[in-house]
């Protein structure tokens, strides 16, 4: 799913388009096909998803987003890949926002420490107060306040394609810079893997006016090459829902 610097504006004003209303990351929404420009109240999200009867992670994904069970089916591809076997000890979490991804991963391993970088402050205050995380000071595209070389598992989802290039590239390698050898760092890009013609018919026809900014695509060789001469390994992908079409998921191993 954050403020200061001009990285960190991107990254929210960006991913406030990824689904429409919702009390997500940076905000996601009701309507996948378009985007808003403003936060989405913490309380009004909280009360809606309550009187469902639901998680928040599961309101977006059933009600709001339409897309029952979608954050489960991430977690469970990235059990298969044996993401979470190595019991990571630490994880860090860019654009948590709600957490949805975030509850179900502690769910999978028991890390002794969870950062995250979350520019919603009512969010973020919510993660705290909910699942003891840490939350790190935001700016720019900066992990600046994590050591080198000092997280197991490095993930960010529906995110990176709701910024533009050069944000995503230097997360990409600040990413890379604060994995242990050995840690997974995951996150999803819309590659051309998720861009067959029917694809972006479907979003030139149906992914909402105005703005033109998401969804951002990121070629997959790129992502790849890239991390490989930053020690990592792409051990696995998946497609995963977005909005009208989807989006891929990689995973990279720290060889390096």
């Amino acid at each position: 799913m954050r403020a200061v610097g001009r990285c960190t504006s991107f990254l929210k004003s960006g991913a406030k388009r990824l689904i429409g209303r919702t009390g997500f990351d940076i905000v996601r929404s009701t309507n996948n096909l378009g985007g808003v420009d403003d936060f989405i109240p913490f309380e009004a999200t909280m009360r809606a998803a309550q009187a469902a009867g639901l998680s928040v992670g599961d309101y977006i994904d059933e009600v709001m987003n339409g897309t029952p069970g979608a954050t489960q089916s991430t977690i469970d591809e990235l059990s298969a890949l044996g993401v979470f076997a190595a019991a990571p000890d630490t994880v860090l979490e860019i654009g948590p926002g709600s957490g949805r991804y975030l509850e179900k991963t502690l769910k999978e391993c028991s890390p002794s420490r969870y950062e995250i970088y979350e520019t919603a402050a009512p969010w973020a205050d919510h993660l705290v107060d909910a699942f003891g995380v840490v939350a790190q000071p935001t700016k720019e595209c900066s992990l600046s306040p994590t050591p080198d070389s000092s997280v197991d598992l490095v993930q960010a989802h529906k995110v990176f394609n709701t910024v533009t290039f050069l944000s995503a590239s230097r997360y990409f390698f600040e990413m890379a810079r604060v994995t242990r050898p050995g840690g997974r760092i995951v996150f999803d890009v819309m590659t051309e893997t998720c861009l067959a013609p029917a694809a972006v018919r479907t979003w030139a026809e149906q992914g909402g006016a105005g703005h033109d900014s998401f969804p951002a695509a990121m070629p997959r060789r790129t992502c790849v090459d890239l991390f490989a001469t930053l020690g990592c390994t792409l051990e696995g992908s998946f497609l995963a829902p977005l909005g009208v079409a989807s989006t891929e998921v990689l995973v990279f191993r720290k060889t390096a």
